[in-house]
């Protein structure tokens, strides 16, 4: 009892002699030398204000944005309208440097039918542009400039979007001069926008306008994920339309360009079906059409067949099945694993090569 007793006198007697020194040091900061009512005393009562730094995506533009070009596109016309004089007219657009040798990807519908085409970079160089080809199907085309040390947009081969990724949109929209617009990955796999079931675009609502085409779409790190294509629109002229743009997918895109580069244009498979219809219960694509003289046609396949294997792949979408066949080189015999009035089947077809 007595050591309890010691102990608390002493814990007792430190509190009041801390307690005394705080008090003397509040009224009489002089005591000690250097102490001022200003700093010392001040940072002991007034809680921390750091400030937090703001969210910012600077870095990521500056990463990307030198390799963001502005294309401009001119065609001769001459129209009887206006007698035999002929008149240029100059389309715009945006483009993405992908490689130092001086590609650079854009879309097709920037430089249709351009008679000269200019690629002015970040920088104040201009470059004339050649046009190395094109691919119908998703509206992209690749461009190349004789150039060296030119900046290239970070990209990867693994890059996959998802819903709710940020995203960045840069181009030179109504050439105001490069420009940022930001927002997130609304959806994927949004089809049915062309005239082929092989694209697949991004949905985003990060803003684009005339001159975006063509330009990059980036994720937060400064990484490539599209190039973008589009907004949405409708015949129907009373329907307000916001948030709602497109870019095709960085995977697609690099691939097409690798095919435009190494043979000039993009080389598909083709079966000649139409489908739209995916059996889930027997886990393969229903056949809705038969084009005439088309690979399936000549092979056999009939209309309300249900593929659910080629090779030795099953079929888990109606897309993984196009893509199937469309990366197919021509003249490929693929063996197809078929249900037709509750039997299984075999056959074989021979892929022909898809012409505009």
């Amino acid at each position: 009892m007595k050591i309890l007793a010691l102990i608390k006198y002493i814990v007792t007697a430190i509190s009041y002699g801390v307690l005394l020194a705080v008090v003397l040091l509040l009224l009489l900061p002089g005591l000690v030398p250097g102490l001022n009512d200003t700093s010392l005393i001040s940072n002991l009562f007034k809680g921390s204000q750091t400030q937090q730094a703001p969210l910012s995506f600077a870095k990521a533009v500056s990463i990307a944005s030198p390799a963001v070009v502005n294309i401009y596109s001119e065609q001769i016309e001459v129209n009887p309208q206006y007698g035999r004089t002929p008149r240029k007219s100059t389309r715009l657009g945006s483009g993405v440097i992908m490689s130092t040798q001086g590609y650079i990807l854009t879309n097709l519908h920037v430089i249709r039918e351009a008679d000269l085409i200019q690629v002015l970079l970040q920088n104040g160089q201009v470059y004339p542009a050649e046009l190395i080809g094109f691919d119908h199907y998703t509206d992209l085309a690749v461009l190349k400039v004789n150039a060296i040390n030119l900046p290239v947009i970070p990209h990867k081969e693994e890059q996959t979007s998802l819903v709710g990724d940020i995203v960045l949109a840069i181009g030179n929209p109504l050439n105001l001069g490069q420009t940022v617009t930001q927002g997130i990955i609304s959806a994927t796999g949004r089809n049915g926008l062309s005239n082929t079931s092989y694209l697949e675009f991004l949905q985003m609502d990060a803003a684009i306008n005339e001159g975006n085409s063509g330009g990059a779409l980036i994720n937060s790190n400064g990484i490539l994920v599209g190039i973008n294509s589009r907004k949405f629109t409708q015949s129907n002229p009373q329907l307000s339309i916001q948030g709602i743009f497109f870019a095709v997918p960085y995977q697609l895109a690099n691939k097409v360009m690798r095919q435009i580069i190494e043979n000039g244009k993009v080389v598909r498979g083709w079966l000649g079906i139409a489908t739209n219809n995916y059996d889930a219960k027997l886990k393969g694509f229903v056949i809705d059409e038969i084009m005439e003289n088309s690979p399936a046609h000549t092979a056999g396949l009939q209309i309300g067949d249900v593929v659910y294997q080629i090779d030795n792949d099953l079929i888990p979408s109606v897309t993984a099945a196009l893509d199937i066949i469309a990366e197919t080189p021509p003249n490929t015999v693929l063996t197809f694993k078929i249900y037709r009035q509750g039997k299984a089947i075999e056959t074989e077809v021979k892929i022909l090569e898809l012409t505009n």
